[in-house]
């Protein structure tokens, strides 16, 4: 049995999403059922503690402490049997929400509750929090759902709760060991009329439907018999589980459509709520402006803002679902005709179709949005899971307002209005002694606040470290001592998930920060100003895991973390190892951590966190600045060195293709080369193209100025002028796809020309040597500044050199050439990007091109998913009138520049490739003739070493589809 106690390993696992930070013992990671026996008994044995863990998403700690985190996502992932007849799913503990509701959507079903984590959250994490949902008002929560829960209890026993006949309650009664001692207790509690009568009198208004507060013996009361009841919400504190069997529900009507009320003053959407609850919605949601105006700043979440309209303080999200067109519009004109003129709405925006997964995806995003939030002041969960009966929530809302002005606090509102649990989370500095104390000041408050208004102190979110320290205060004195009496029935020694829900200490403690020391700050190669310097600019990673989904969902991010399972490989992982030991680093020197140098090793530095992280984490260009200071500590390896001048060497190759290429794919040099670089064998060295882009440019030239001149002579109604960026790749490896842009835009009425600059520092910056890019990013910047304007642009053919002047140069050039390198960026656009631009200004048609019919497949570059889209590329090979396009679901290719070349990441690479871009590119090609296009050089050698097909990039097939 290998547990895991290395610092790296206790790092990652000492946060989750919440507040607070503790060193565990260590990790383990079962495979099996027995293994969760054998760690139970060797906890009960030796005396320490476990923690159950899945996706590690939770809100309030219940995932942190010093015992031995059980990681149960890694391995106990496996749904074990589904039957569509009766309507369930028995699944291990750590199956992901989303990859069940794949699995049985064929069957027109779905597990009900639906978490705004579902890509990554797990099962035994929904049952342990009760999870609900944004549908939660059709659905209920997790326990609603909980059919059978099997569980390893203290001794390592193993029992199957459920619910029970009144002859099958007693014959559990009867039995020895830990299994009949928790039934003796439950059958004490179900005939203890105090018990009932405290519980009417403290436990929550039963119109509130999201309960967590405690354990849930009001529902078990309620219940046949069904200790399931209470397990659900325990948050791992009284056994582990090792299989679950839940409820499946049918899938709401596929007629939907969402009904966006803006409202000019948050107090009133609390009003509109109930008026939108009389038309029957399924769901109704709250982003406030906060939410709203943070989104404007995330690359995703910023086009997904199309239904906003001026500037609301709050939009209400009502969701309608009908059997037909018809009756759905017939609900949503209704519910919007009533809110209008009620006069709490200025405006409502209408959303059908698959718009309406945009909508959501925002609403979904709201949390990571909010921790971009520059600076130490964050919104903070605190008041963030309360719940009341919506007709109490206008007055219960007054009340907290009430509160926060009391401490001239301001606060964020988002989330669940309908069925009255909104997250209020006020704006807090953590850093700071006087918050930290103000932050359980308003706990205590809040939950007081709640107590009056018959709420829940905890909807969904669940106690942790957080609330639990509130219990009695919405209990009463004599039910929480039965809440402890059950804890000890199940677990009386302590051993699960100690100083939650019981037992739990100051909410204000063992927070991620410590108050009142002074942030460490670092001479840093990129000007995070923006984010008020480089540490902080990690610490936005809040821990929502969003990073943690599979490659069964759409996006890329994180490439690794798909692959290999650890949380070491996601961007969560390597900013909680960043912020760790960057904060309190282990050596003098700081950047010779071996830890954080591990937990970035297999970053692929694809870019899909700075545009897919809610909370804008650019690990990437994190991981570039710390290699360059580990570089400067440790040396500069010779492979690292040779890849960031690889260019040069192909310019000295240049001279002589033919030689260089015979080197290059000779079996004999070619292994020696790849053994001294210490690339794989199973690659080949890229060769050199019979010319470079720039030696033909410079063979059509008719005149210079500032560089070469090409147009097509016997074209007289010139377009425009396009500046053609000849990166190093097409440069010195796929001239022809260069070649190709050229003469396809003079073809299409446009003068290009190459002007003088150097290459991107691509190379450089993937490896980290900053030093070298900052060279190259100056030079570029101070040779086009001048020369390229937004009716004259510079556009480039791989994407992620061009997109250099749009990413990285105006953060890494010096301070004095920031402002031009800003304005560079703005006119620096993809061929793609240049030529819809065009078609727009009706300078293209569809006339240029063949009337053949073709089938393209596209995948797209990271870097162009990440900083621009895809969809350009798509439109753009569409031009031509029969010409159908797919665009592949695909993350990253898995290449990645050199990583994939390397010969300790080779398996890695091909790993991701095979996960989706393989198999779709296999079976497309093998049904018919199909083009498969790539803008990426590295996409197009990878698609190759993976599939043995041969991609083209979408200016070449553009080029080809011209007429004539």
């Amino acid at each position: 049995m290998q547990i895991n106690k290395d610092l790296l390993s206790r790092i990652l696992y000492s946060t989750d999403a919440s507040a607070y930070r503790e060193m565990p013992l260590g990790v383990f990671y079962p495979e099996s059922k027995q293994d969760l026996i054998d760690i139970v008994k060797l906890a009960s044995a030796e005396g320490f503690s476990i923690i159950p863990r899945a996706a590690g998403t939770s809100l309030a700690g219940q995932v942190v402490g010093k015992g031995l985190v059980v990681d149960v996502s890694k391995h106990l992932n496996k749904i074990l049997e589904i039957n569509k007849d009766e309507r369930w799913a028995r699944v291990e503990p750590g199956v992901v929400l989303d990859e069940l509701n794949l699995a049985v959507a064929d069957f027109g079903l779905c597990f009900g509750p639906e978490t705004s984590t579902s890509n990554r959250c797990c099962f035994a994490g929904m049952v342990g929090n009760n999870s609900c949902g944004s549908h939660s008002l059709v659905h209920g929560s997790t326990r609603d759902h909980l059919l059978e829960t099997e569980m390893v209890l203290c001794d390592g026993s193993v029992a199957c709760f459920k619910s029970c006949s009144v002859e099958e309650f007693e014959e559990k009664c009867s039995i020895d060991g830990r299994e009949g001692e928790i039934y003796r207790f439950a059958a004490n509690i179900l005939h203890n009329e105090r018990v009932k009568r405290e519980i009417a009198d403290h436990f929550p208004d039963p119109e509130v439907r999201r309960r967590n507060t405690g354990y849930a013996i009001d529902e078990f009361l309620d219940s046949e018999r069904d200790i399931c009841k209470i397990i659900a919400g325990s948050e791992g504190t009284l056994g582990l589980i090792s299989e679950i069997k839940v409820n499946l529900v049918p899938i709401l009507p596929k007629e939907r459509a969402l009904l966006c009320a803006h409202s000019n003053r948050l107090e009133d959407v609390f009003k509109a709520n109930l008026i939108a609850l009389e038309y029957n919605p399924v769901a109704v949601e709250l982003m406030d402006a906060n939410i709203l105006e943070l989104s404007k700043s995330n690359i995703s979440q910023n086009k997904n803002r199309f239904f906003i309209q001026g500037t609301p303080a709050a939009i209400l999200i009502a969701e309608f679902a009908a059997e037909s067109t018809d009756e759905l519009v017939n609900m949503v004109d209704a519910a919007e005709s009533a809110l209008l003129e009620s006069g709490l709405i200025y405006y409502c925006s209408k959303v059908y179709g698959k718009d309406t997964a945009k909508v959501w995806e925002l609403r979904k995003a709201g949390l990571g949005l909010l921790t971009s939030m520059k600076g130490d002041i964050k919104p903070v969960s605190v008041i963030e899971d309360t719940a009341v009966a919506p007709a109490r929530l206008p007055d219960y809302m007054a009340d907290i307002t009430g509160m926060l002005d009391k401490y001239k606090l301001s606060c964020v509102f988002h989330a669940h209005i309908g069925t009255g649990e909104l997250h209020l989370r006020p704006l807090l500095n953590l850093k700071k002694e006087e918050d930290t104390r103000l932050f359980r000041t308003i706990a205590r408050e809040t939950a007081l606040l709640v107590k009056k208004h018959r709420g829940s102190l905890s909807g969904e979110h669940g106690d942790g470290r957080l609330r639990g320290e509130f219990i009695p205060l919405m209990t009463g004195d004599y039910l929480f001592e039965i809440l402890k009496e059950l804890k000890r029935a199940f677990d009386p020694d302590g051993i699960f998930n100690p100083e939650k829900i019981i037992d739990t200490p100051p909410m204000n403690s063992s927070l991620r920060y410590e108050a009142d020391v002074a942030v460490r700050e670092y001479d840093t190669f990129f000007d995070y100003s923006a984010q008020g310097g480089w540490l902080r600019a990690v610490e936005q990673c809040n821990g929502s895991g969003d990073c943690r989904k599979s490659s069964q969902f759409a996006g890329t991010m994180c490439p690794s973390f798909r692959v290999t399972g650890n949380e070491a490989d996601s961007t969560r992982g390597r900013a909680n190892v960043l912020r760790e030991l960057l904060t309190k680093p282990t050596t003098d020197k700081v950047f010779d951590q071996k830890e954080i140098l591990e937990s970035l090793d297999l970053c692929l530095s694809c870019k899909a966190c700075k545009s897919e992280c809610p909370s804008n984490v650019d690990m990437a260009r994190y991981k570039a600045e710390f290699m360059q200071h580990y570089y400067d500590v440790k040396g500069v390896s010779f492979r690292s060195y040779m890849i960031a001048r690889m260019a040069d060497v192909q310019r000295l190759g240049s001279l002589m293709p033919l030689v260089y290429n015979f080197f290059a794919s000779n079996r004999l040099t070619s292994s020696i080369i790849k053994k001294i670089l210490r690339f794989s064998a199973n690659r080949s060295i890229p060769k050199l193209s019979r010319t470079t882009l720039r030696q033909y440019a410079k063979s059509l030239s008719v005149k210079k100025r500032s560089g070469e001149e090409i147009f097509s002579q016997n074209r007289v109604d010139q377009k425009g002028v396009i500046y053609l960026f000849a990166d190093e790749f097409t440069n010195y490896n796929e001239a022809e796809v260069g070649i190709a842009f050229i003469e396809l835009m003079s073809e299409l009425g446009y003068r290009v020309i190459v002007p003088e600059h150097k290459e991107s520092g691509r190379a450089a910056m993937s490896k980290g040597l900053l030093r070298r890019a900052r060279k190259f990013a100056n030079q570029n910047v101070s040779l086009l500044k001048d020369l390229i304007t937004a009716e004259k642009p510079l556009v480039g053919i791989e994407p992620s050199a061009i997109l250099s002047f749009r990413d990285e140069y105006p953060a890494l050039v010096d301070s004095e050439l920031r402002e031009a390198a800003q304005e560079l960026s703005k006119c620096a656009l993809l061929y793609d990007e240049f030529i819809m631009r065009e078609v727009e200004k009706g300078n293209i048609s569809a006339d240029s091109f063949t009337n053949e019919a073709k089938k393209i497949i596209l995948h797209g570059h990271c870097h162009q998913k990440a900083i621009a889209s895809v969809e350009p590329s798509a439109e753009m090979l569409s031009l031509p009138k029969h010409y159908k396009v797919e665009t592949l679901p695909t993350g990253c290719c898995g290449m990645a520049g050199a990583f994939g070349y390397e010969k300790e990441h080779y398996d890695v690479s091909i790993a991701v490739g095979n996960q989706t871009l393989f198999p779709l590119i296999n079976a497309a090609t093998t049904a018919s003739e199909t083009i498969i296009s790539a803008p990426g050089t590295s996409c197009r050698q990878q698609i190759l070493d993976g599939t043995g097909h041969i991609a083209k990039h979408p200016v070449v097939i553009l080029r080809e589809a011209l007429r004539g």
